[in-house]
């Protein structure tokens, strides 16, 4: 995994998503209530991954996203493990494991951002 000069500590729970490609229990995570304006960053390096403005309520249990905030902050990878043909999202500047993403999502994309809350961090508007 890359290293970078803004990399952060993690709590176990961050370390085991981001660094061991761990999944979160589904509806566990504040951020998947979450619904002030603001970007959700990467909570290892800092890396803006997604705006308020792209999220919505998928049902899923995970804040989900139609789109990243830019299109070179994600990085995709096959995934085939648990027996399923999934889309693996990582952070690009750390390559930290962030979720899935899947073509079910609303238009105007048509995709899912299924991300771990664990992986994120949010910055509220009010705070920018």
């Amino acid at each position: 995994m890359k290293k970078t000069l803004k990399e952060k500590a993690l709590t176990p729970e961050q370390y085991r998503v981001l660094k061991e490609a761990g999944t979160e229990t589904p509806f566990s995570h504040p951020y998947n209530r979450e619904k002030r304006t603001g970007v959700y960053e990467c909570a290892n390096c800092g890396a803006a991954l997604f705006s308020s403005g792209a999220k919505y309520d998928s049902g899923s249990g995970w804040p989900s996203f139609f789109q990243a905030f830019a299109r070179e902050a994600i990085t995709e990878h096959a995934d085939p493990s648990h027996g399923m043909e999934r889309i693996e999202i990582i952070c690009t500047q750390c390559e930290g494991h962030l979720g899935h993403v899947f073509p079910d999502g609303p238009a105007p994309t048509g995709l899912r951002y299924c991300v771990n809350g664990a992986a994120l961090q949010f910055l509220p508007d009010e705070e920018a």
